[in-house]
């Protein structure tokens, strides 16, 4: 199964990085541009055929390695290989 795991701050967590990206925005001519807030986007494969097992693994991944769970939240979708 493949992974698709998408990681965002949390509200409220002060995002250098978003704000560096709008201020970028900007200075192009994006003037609407507002509010960025950059994340992380992550694909992995997951060699397990139980949807509830994978989930359970993703999960695992997620909490103890991808994600800093303090300041981050994470989603995920999975597909069928």
């Amino acid at each position: 199964m493949k992974a698709r795991i998408t990681i965002t701050l949390k509200p409220g967590v002060l995002d250098p990085q978003g704000k560096a990206i709008e201020g970028a925005l900007h200075a192009l001519g994006f003037g609407s541009a507002g509010n960025v807030r950059q994340g992380k986007y992550i694909e992995v494969e997951v060699a397990e055929k139980d949807p509830a097992r994978a989930r359970a693994e993703v999960e695992r991944m997620c909490k103890e390695l991808l994600a800093n769970t303090i300041v981050e939240n994470y989603a995920y979708e999975l597909e069928a290989a």
